[in-house]
């Protein structure tokens, strides 16, 4: 009897089964192959890449140096595919604004880790839901300063490289810069000011503390620099009080924007030093600022904000003298009483103890320090050294002290008053 080669299966056998393999592979490949009526196609939309967010590391190399920095991405960002979405005929998603932020020297380095630790990025840890940006976070070597024109060059390739992998909006890009990064940030709005689409420098200034001679040009490198950056909106932080940069270098930029016709505007901390940025990014404000103007593709700033009537930015000047904290009022020493006693958290533990002293009331906390309070309302009291916390008193509809509802810029709780 014959047989094939390789079964060992009888000739007869393979010929009588053959017709039916045929059938299930002929199914089997129709099964398999897409249908020829389109109205049954069914499209699936492929899943969208989970984006890693908060901090990432990042690295550039620049005329053969490498040079490590960070960048930040809000928690829900997702970089959106624009070819997909040009191919697929769906209205594009907004493109993601972008800052670039400059340190300070104490933050100098090559780990590309420190400059996190203060100014922009400990606000983007603070209050994420306020700053919906990406943050570009260089870090300039030690034996270097910002107005190197490498380290110039370093900071805007970052970036563009960042802009670049995350699809930023090149019409919205923000400039900010705190102490040595506020003197890069300056130099950079000078030399790009059609890039920027607003400006914020906390404590810098033109006149560099490691180039003194540069005072001699004080009457004529403020207006050099306010006719080169022309109209692209600044906002300006300083303490009063500083002595490492002082509040004059940002009085005479203010002087000469204003009188160019720029667009500025001039906080002075009253009673902070140096490190006036803390304040500063913690003004609700400041990001918002920051969000109502964009480039208008040529270059030009325009708001981004439907309640102001004309897009192109008018004439503006605006200087404010900011208190370290509101006026105090005088309350009467039976309403003081009214408020001593121990207050204890939801877990009933001591909190806070109110001691009256004259006409002070003061809070011991957990740990035994004792701070004066003051009544800026009858209800609501603040810290005199500049703390954004307020303590309000709560009362029963008797008028009887119940709780102190403690709030800091960061959460809130209810401390009961112990009966």
């Amino acid at each position: 009897m014959p047989t094939t080669r390789r079964t060992g299966r009888p000739a007869s056998a393979l010929r009588r089964i053959l017709p039916t393999v045929i059938l299930a592979a002929c199914a089997l490949t129709a099964y398999a192959l897409p249908s020829a009526h389109p109205q049954h196609e069914q499209r699936s939309t492929p899943p969208r890449t989970i984006q890693e967010t908060g901090f990432l590391n990042r690295t550039i190399e620049l005329h053969g140096i490498p040079y490590k920095f960070q960048v930040y991405l809000p928690e829900d960002f997702h970089k959106s595919d624009l070819e997909e979405t040009k191919s697929q005929g769906r209205k594009p998603e907004p493109l993601p604004p972008i800052i670039l932020y400059l340190h300070g020297r104490g933050e100098r380095g090559s780990e590309g880790l420190w400059q996190t630790q203060i100014g922009l990025p400990q606000q983007l840890r603070d209050h994420p839901e306020r700053w919906p940006f990406i943050v570009v976070i260089p870090q300039c070597p030690l034996r270097h300063f910002w107005t190197d024109p490498e380290m110039l060059q370093m900071a805007l390739a970052a970036l563009e490289q960042e802009s670049r992998e995350f699809h930023a909006d090149p019409d919205r890009t923000y400039l900010t810069g705190i102490s040595l990064g506020g003197y890069g940030a300056w130099e950079l709005a000078k030399d790009y000011p059609r890039r920027w689409a607003a400006i914020a420098i906390i404590s810098g200034g033109i006149f560099w503390s490691y180039a003194p001679d540069r005072w001699r040009d004080v009457a004529t490198l403020p207006a050099e620099y306010a006719r080169r950056i022309g109209r692209v909106p600044l906002w300006l932080f300083h303490g009063a009080e500083d002595t490492t940069v002082v509040p004059r270098q940002s009085q005479l930029m203010y002087d000469a924007f204003k009188a160019d016709g720029g667009h500025i505007r001039y906080w002075e901390y009253q009673g902070l030093r140096h490190d006036c940025w803390t304040r500063a990014y913690n003004e609700p404000e400041l990001p918002r600022w920051f969000l109502e103007h964009r480039l208008n593709g040529q270059g030009q700033v325009i708001h981004d904000n439907p309640a102001k009537p004309e897009p192109q930015l008018p004439i503006f000047a605006e200087q404010q003298l900011v208190p370290l904290h509101p006026p105090a009022i005088k309350l009467p020493a039976t309403t003081l009483d009214a408020y001593v006693g121990e207050y204890h958290d939801s877990s009933n533990i001591l909190a806070a103890t109110i001691q009256r002293q004259g006409e002070q009331l003061f809070l011991k906390n957990a740990s035994g320090d004792v701070n004066e309070i003051q009544p800026e309302t009858p209800n609501t009291f603040f810290y005199p050294t500049g703390s954004l916390t307020r303590l309000t008193f709560e009362h029963d509809p008797q008028g009887r002290v119940t709780a102190i509802q403690y709030r800091d810029d960061r959460h809130e709780e209810l401390w009961e008053k112990k009966k």
